[in-house]
């Protein structure tokens, strides 16, 4: 960096100056002059910049802070820089990617839970205020080249449809002039749903050919870079990469798996043992630090069914070889690196979970995790967990771990992943590696920071000021404090000394070493039940200079002192957007009881051949309701063949199809159950219409139905769906219309072969119980009037 900068940068875009020089009649004068064009450009010095933050990491996990997943280039890197011990987060994956990429903490970029539950308050509301712009646009506007890989879950749910908007996508208003990765929680790391800027692309190979998601990443990552400095060699970059590992679903090849075998048949327990010791020895803890107990909530490994626990085992073995694989291709990234001569001037930040390790997958763990998300985590019985033991991983599985290895892998501290009031919710490994900005190889560092101080540390490192306007607007402050004074200064008093926390209404506050916190619900109750009224929540307090991991509460002998960090982080909630508390769960997921927008209103929704990569929330909703689909064909005389409308995939959805001539509906609830209706006559050629009905049974949620089948009004089959999804099909499949994408629901088709092979005119859903013709049949006249009424 420079600090002979001479660029006004507190003003962004940079406002052009008009030259004041003489300007000629003809330009052939010899007194015509002018500057040389520039581009813009950060001050001289300014490092390339990457982000890599690794999704659903325990502190524990990891062989870099102790853990037993073996990351050996995480281990190289850290090696040749700082290990950071006491690096936070906000224990829950979108809050801290905002806060990450703003500098702000979550509930001041409205993020203070995922974007499916945004509510229209405020701090949960999923919208970035035009006051907060992100660090990308920052860097951008000063000269950065800027790319963006992997996962973006920032996004508004009702903005992630085709139709935008786009500004709050990472190259619409994020900042970033280049994005490949996928929208929302997470992706089916053998066939995810893919974006290039804004437009759906499909992977480039198949499973079969050795497709994965986290190599996919990285090869675009090597690509891109390489490019960039080819071509560009003065201008710096800024990238983040957030690959979906090791969020789940949990996918490794095979023979990633098999090299963890047996591993694990010593149970989380000892594990945790095992994992405490080793990070004694590394110093990634406190010399004094004690090992936290188990909560009730959570099972010991000796009281689990002896007959479960193979699966169980497989359950952490693959989770152990996803995050292997992930090391080795970051590791193929920081070759890349240094094989092009940037490494030493890259500033690297290794963040080593976005959150503790994910509970999100019940007691026993989960072969499809949607299941647990309709609140049906039963259907998995420890039977079928049993036959599926050797597909754990593969293309067939959407996995996810016990509840007690994601406690395991958040050794020594209490609690996990959503549990933002203790050490194992938010407490995340950090590496940071600039070998021209950090003297000293292999250090650690125990200063408590945030991630809400990388902003800062990067303007810093790159000589650049936070700025006062953006696009017109006044930006507040960043709300983080800057790292780079402990990169040359290991015993430097840290900076960063009050931090409130706050997610799912478990809460808490650092301040001067001192913590004080509140668990308020725990993650993997998910079928809601009483919860405690916030004024009854019971508070612990720890002095984190004698208590590494908050083991030891001193709430009773210290009282005053626990009233005083309660007052400030109340003072803090206000101040930074927390409040008003929500402690409601299933409300949050329906929009209207939540207060935010929905992309499609009213009770009927048109949608025409070609329109796909549709999210749940760009559909109208069908679910716990009696709701039809009539479809306006025109059947070539060879016959009827593909698909009509598809919603979901392989782990659960629905299709209404063509086969053999004939119409079909196909229900798959969480892959685990099938159930197909058949029309007992072809479909006839030439201009048709084809229907589906579902009559719901009703008394609760995920109950079954009738179906019926019409061709051109008249019913041609019958029968029953007997369990429906009451909550989530997916959370990246799609719906889809003369084909599908991705997996796929509709029986005997892929994604390359089901394609309509007629006209598909419109395809209609209708809520309610009949359609308003008693024929089963919708006219032009009755289009017509349904959509001069959506208007």
């Amino acid at each position: 960096m420079s600090s002979d900068d001479k660029v006004q940068r507190s003003i962004l875009p940079i406002p052009d100056i008009q030259h004041p020089g003489l300007i000629t009649y003809d330009a052939k004068d010899k007194d015509t002059k002018f500057p040389p064009i520039r581009d813009v450009r950060p001050p001289k010095g300014s490092p390339n910049v990457l982000v890599i933050l690794i999704d659903d990491v325990g502190y524990g996990a990891t062989s870099v802070f102790g853990g037993p997943c073996q990351t050996p280039n995480f281990d190289k890197l850290a090696s040749g820089g700082l290990k950071y011990t006491r690096f936070h987060t906000t224990a829950l994956c979108s809050p801290t990617r905002q806060a990450l990429l703003t500098g702000r903490n979550h509930h001041s970029v409205g993020m203070g839970g995922i974007t499916e539950i945004a509510t229209a308050a405020p701090g949960y509301n999923s919208v970035l205020p035009n006051t907060k712009a992100p660090l990308a646009l920052t860097l951008k506007l000063n000269g950065y080249s800027t790319a963006q890989f992997g996962k973006c879950h920032e996004v508004p749910v009702w903005q992630t449809s085709p139709a935008g908007p786009f500004n709050a996508w990472p190259t619409g208003g994020g900042g970033f002039e280049h994005f490949y990765g996928f929208i929302g929680g997470e992706n089916n790391q053998w066939d995810p749903a893919l974006y290039a800027g804004t437009t759906p692309i499909e992977p480039p190979k198949t499973p079969a050919e050795g497709y994965h998601l986290t190599e996919d990443l990285a090869d675009n990552f090597i690509s891109w870079t390489r490019q960039q400095k080819a071509l560009l060699p003065d201008k710096p970059f800024f990238v983040y990469f957030a690959p979906g590992a090791t969020h789940a679903p949990h996918h490794v090849p095979k023979d990633w798996i098999e090299k963890y075998k047996g591993k694990f048949s010593h149970g989380w327990d000892k594990q945790r043992e095992i994992t405490f010791k080793r990070q004694k020895e590394l110093g990634v803890i406190g010399a004094d630090a004690v090992l936290t107990a188990r909560h009730k909530e959570i099972p010991a490994w000796d009281d689990m069914d002896p007959k479960l626990k193979p699966v169980l085992e497989r359950e952490m073995e693959v989770y152990a070889a996803f995050m292997e694989h992930t090391d080795h291709h970051v590791g193929r990234m920081l070759d890349a690196l240094k094989d092009m001569g940037v490494l030493e001037d890259t500033l690297i930040y290794l963040i080593i979970g976005d959150n503790g390790a994910s509970a999100e997958g019940t007691l026993q763990g989960a072969f499809n995790e949607m299941a647990n998300f309709n609140g049906v985590p039963e259907i998995e019985t420890p039977e079928f967990l049993m036959s599926k033991l050797e597909e754990f991983g593969g293309e067939g599985s959407y996995g996810h771990f016990a509840v007690g290895w994601a406690w395991a892998m958040d050794s020594p501290y209490q609690w996990t992943k959503q549990v933002a009031s203790h050490w194992g919710g938010t407490r995340n490994g950090t590496i940071v590696h600039w070998p021209k900005g950090i003297k000293e190889k292999g250090g650690t560092r125990s200063q408590f920071c945030h991630v809400i101080d990388l902003g800062p540390t990067v303007l810093e490192a790159a000589g650049l000021p936070e700025p006062a306007f953006v696009n017109g607007v006044q930006q507040s402050p960043y709300e983080g404090t800057s790292m780079l004074y402990s990169f040359n200064d290991a015993g430097a008093a840290e900076r960063h000394t009050t931090q409130y926390f706050e997610m799912f209404c478990n809460r808490g506050i650092y301040h001067n070493g001192w913590s004080a916190v509140t668990k308020h619900r725990t993650p993997w109750e998910m079928k809601g039940g009483k919860l405690p009224a916030f004024d009854d929540d019971v508070w612990e307090l720890y002095d984190g200079s004698k208590d590494w991991t908050q083991a030891r509460n001193l709430a009773k002998e210290m009282p005053e002192k626990l009233h005083e960090l309660q007052r400030l982080w109340l003072i803090e909630a206000v101040k930074f957007n927390v409040l008003p508390l929500d402690d409601r769960q299933i409300e949050r997921f329906v929009p209207e009881l939540a207060g935010r927008p929905t992309l499609i209103k009213g009770n009927t929704q048109t949608l025409y051949a070609g329109m796909g990569r549709l999210s749940e929330n760009s559909v109208i909703t069908i679910k716990n309701k009696s709701w039809s689909v009539t479809a306006d064909l025109e059947v070539p005389a060879k016959g009827a063949e593909g698909v009509l409308i598809a919603q979901g995939g392989r782990f659960g959805g629905w299709s209404l199809y063509a086969k053999g001539g004939k119409a079909k509906f196909h229900y798959n609830t969480l892959g685990i159950k099938q159930f197909g209706i058949e029309a007992t006559k072809p479909i006839p050629a030439g201009k048709t219409q084809v229907r589906m009905e579902f009559t719901y049974d009703g008394g609760g949620s995920g109950k079954g139905g009738t179906v019926t089948l019409y061709c051109d009004g008249k019913e041609v089959g019958k029968g029953r769906v007997e369990q429906t999804q009451g909550v989530i099909f997916s959370a990246d499949e799609t719906t889809d219309v003369g084909c599908e994408s991705g997996t796929t629901v509709s029986p005997g088709y892929t994604a390359h072969t089901s394609r309509f092979n007629g006209k598909i005119n419109w395809v209609q859903i209708d809520l309610g119980k009949d359609s308003e013709d008693a024929d089963h049949y919708i006219s032009a006249e009755e289009r017509l009037r349904v959509a001069m009424a959506r208007q």
